[in-house]
């Protein structure tokens, strides 16, 4: 999201205001802690990317109602003036642990785990999901395609296709973390440092009564960055419109560096236009290609040996399309010192205040262990770092260009230690490597 800072507090549900409410008429303000979780994998995912942190630590350190926001709370005759009083002076004063940006993380690991008075942890719920659960989902999808395409590029192109500007934004964002190369989202480019990628649309080829003259004029106008889409019309006449303009435009000092293709049998359009360019002396110019691309297709590209040098990827990476929404919860914890539990029917929770510890051995991840935050002799490194201390963020870098090089380069590192099975694109029934610590699977509970 472009400005977190702006995003009002009454993003959220009505219900976490008629709760605020009740707390408040009850005395009820003592410390409570909540965890963010995703309950279980989507079919298709054995692994996600966290992401989406740096917007919810903005998000909370500058949470407040403004006035207006006030008058309306009171317009809906709902809320007494003594509660009203009390969001008026509401800031975030608690206590964050999160799972870094761009690590691999699993099912019921607390990612984000918030330690507040009562009001202030439950009052942010939605807010917190949104932010997480959309950009994990994206990471995510970026992350595989990321796999696809190996030592290939790719960019994102979603931004047309996306639910709104705002995921289209943070959803760049999340792609690039995840190993997009670029993005074509110019915003993105402003906002987060994201270096941009853009070729032409068929529209600029079909202004032209002919196709040559289209290549020649943007060739010209940018003599460094010209990539030439060549299906507006045939393609392997294109590519070899492609070739005559090179020719004409290298005695200019002019170098072509590359061609698009966005629609019919890519792989083998992709050999011919290859031939085509080596034949015409052109062997440096790369070929690019987009058209509903996803990491199935990609993969399957790749498989059949299609001369393909760098992917734009739209619709299926930035609505994660197979797998739109995380099923990403925030529940209590623990309240006042009490470890609480859910223990509704595939929905339980897990108690109490808690650590994730993750075992790699010769850079390959071999799992997770859930435990109690106080727990000793659990092995691994431990995944939850303190985010906000007393409402104040504890690493400011962390929500800028510079966090998200650091993201970007976890994510890399972790999608490098994922073993075989875990990089696997296919559907799969196997258990994501978690367990549970001896301590955490025998802690019993009241139900929250």
């Amino acid at each position: 999201m472009r400005d977190a800072a702006a995003l009002s507090a009454l993003t959220t549900d009505q219900y976490e205001l008629t709760m605020a409410a009740s707390h408040f008429a009850q005395g009820r303000t003592a410390t409570a802690t909540f965890d963010l979780f995703v309950r279980r994998l989507p079919p298709e995912r054995r692994f996600l990317i966290m992401a989406g942190l740096a917007d919810a630590l903005t998000y909370l350190q500058n949470l407040h109602f403004t006035d207006t926001d006030i008058e309306f709370l009171r317009s809906l005759g709902q809320f007494d003036d003594a509660f009203l009083e009390h969001l008026n002076t509401l800031r975030f004063t608690g206590d964050v642990w999160a799972i870094p940006e761009g690590e691999i993380v699993f099912p019921e690991e607390p990612l984000v785990r918030v330690t507040a008075p009562l009001i202030e942890a439950q009052i942010v719920e939605t807010a917190l999901l949104t932010f997480i659960g959309h950009q994990t989902a994206i990471a995510s999808k970026a992350a595989r395609v990321a796999l696809a395409c190996g030592d290939r590029q790719f960019v994102d192109f979603a931004a047309r296709r996306t639910h709104g500007p705002e995921a289209a934004l943070s959803g760049a964002r999340s792609a690039y973390l995840a190993g997009a190369a670029g993005t074509s989202n110019v915003l993105a480019g402003k906002t987060y440092g994201i270096p941009l990628s853009g070729t032409m649309a068929h529209s600029y080829v079909m202004s032209y009564d002919d196709e040559r003259e289209a290549f020649r004029a943007f060739a010209r106008d940018f003599p460094t960055a010209s990539t030439l889409l060549i299906d507006t019309y045939d393609t392997l006449q294109g590519a070899r419109n492609v070739v005559q303009v090179a020719h004409e435009l290298a005695a200019e000092g002019i170098r072509v560096q590359g061609v698009r293709l966005d629609s019919g049998n890519l792989a083998a359009l992709s050999r011919e236009v290859r031939d085509i360019l080596d034949h015409g002396g052109l062997t440096d110019v790369r070929i690019v290609a987009s058209s509903d691309l996803d990491e199935h297709r990609i993969a399957d590209l790749l498989q059949a040996g299609a001369p393909i040098d760098a992917f734009g990827v739209g619709t299926q990476m930035g609505v994660a399309a197979d797998a739109p929404a995380m099923s990403a919860v925030y529940k209590l914890a623990e309240y006042d010192g009490r470890p609480v539990q859910k223990l509704s029917p595939g929905k339980r929770s897990l108690p109490g205040l808690k650590q994730v510890w993750r075992v790699e051995r010769d850079g390959v991840l071999v799992g997770d262990t859930i435990g109690a935050a106080d727990e000793d002799g659990i092995e691994g490194r431990p995944m939850l770092q303190q985010a906000i201390r007393s409402g104040c963020v504890v690493d400011g870098e962390a929500q800028g260009t510079a966090g998200l090089a650091a993201a970007r380069e976890r994510c890399a590192a972790g999608l490098a230690s994922l073993p075989r099975r875990l990089r696997a694109l296919g559907r799969s029934e196997d258990p994501a490597p978690v367990t549970l610590s001896p301590r955490l699977a025998s802690l019993g509970t009241r139900e929250a």
